[in-house]
């Protein structure tokens, strides 16, 4: 599950910076661990995990069901956090923006050494801002993303309540 942390009712920007960078880095990982499964299996996790469910494969006593949930479980919070992200690049104003500024500072696989570096990055997509603006449009775009995952988390407790209280 994704959260974003309220401190004493805030929304705190530098945790929610942390996990995107987090995130962005295990991304990176976990593309360049699906590719080496699939050169060395011909096939991707996702096929392989298809697989065996639609074989009703009983993993219960394996070693391998631990690993394959722990799979699991990554790429659902990792496509979670992809759909979100496309989802504020869509359809948010400043979304195209926003997107090319949190892919530069937290999800790109080539870590940029500085915020100059980014900034001579983000060129490519649009008018340079300066540091100040730079800084303040990365915390309006986390501020952004957060509201989107905290969607996402407020479903889950939606459901999460409907076990506990049925009507």
């Amino acid at each position: 599950m994704i959260v974003c942390v309220a401190v004493q009712g805030k929304w705190n920007k530098n945790v929610a910076a942390w996990y995107l960078h987090v995130c962005g880095y295990a991304l990176g990982i976990i593309r360049q661990l699906e590719n080496q499964f699939k050169m060395q299996y011909g096939s991707s996790i996702d096929e392989i995990l298809d697989s065996v469910y639609m074989a009703g494969m009983d993993l219960e006593d394996c070693e391998i069901r631990g690993h394959t949930k722990s799979i699991e479980r990554s790429n659902k919070m990792l496509n979670l956090l992809n759909s979100s992200v496309e989802l504020l690049r869509e359809n948010h104003k400043n979304g195209e923006q926003y997107y090319w500024i949190l892919y530069y500072a937290f999800l790109s696989s080539h870590e940029a050494a500085n915020t100059e570096e980014i900034l001579e990055l983000l060129e490519k997509h649009m008018e340079r801002p300066s540091y100040r603006t730079y800084f303040r449009k990365r915390d309006q775009a986390i501020r952004a993303l957060s509201m989107i995952l905290w969607g996402y988390t407020a479903n889950e407790i939606s459901d999460l309540l409907d076990k506990f209280f049925p009507e």
